[in-house]
């Protein structure tokens, strides 16, 4: 796999504080000033009360395997390389969800439920930097 055949973030205006973050090696999320409520993935407007009032703020890193599923075979296109890789809906403790790669020691044997902390990526030929997660105690 290249660089260019992977698919990669294109950040919009509301978005891009989020992704900056990310190449910072920081996770943010984002709260609704307004109503309070801790939002991900970055949007517009608070799904809540409707407010435009949105703010980015640090998150722990740390939650639990909501949901995953591991790649074997058959990647979408620009994610061969990465095989044998683990999807994961990650349920931080900020209470939001989102979904990343289980990466490190231990991957494929992830399974709901188990503690991750996370880690930072660099897409190979780019400055895109993606936030994934390890199993917690992974030493990396």
């Amino acid at each position: 796999m290249t660089a260019q055949t992977r698919p990669l973030p294109q950040p919009s205006a509301w978005s891009a504080p989020f992704w900056q973050a990310a190449r910072d090696r920081r996770l943010v999320i984002q709260r609704c000033t307004s109503c309070d409520e801790k939002i991900m993935y970055p949007r517009r407007f608070c799904p809540v009360c409707l407010g435009e009032a949105l703010e980015f703020v640090p998150a722990k890193g740390t939650g639990e395997i909501y949901t995953l599923t591991t790649q074997m075979a058959g990647p979408p296109s620009g994610f061969e390389a990465m095989l044998p890789y683990v999807l994961a809906v990650i349920r931080l403790d900020e209470g939001v969800q989102m979904m990343s790669n289980i990466v490190g020691d231990g991957a494929l044997g992830a399974r709901i439920g188990d503690r991750v902390t996370v880690d930072f990526a660099t897409v190979e030929g780019s400055d895109t930097v993606l936030p994934v997660f390890r199993l917690a105690g992974d030493g990396q």
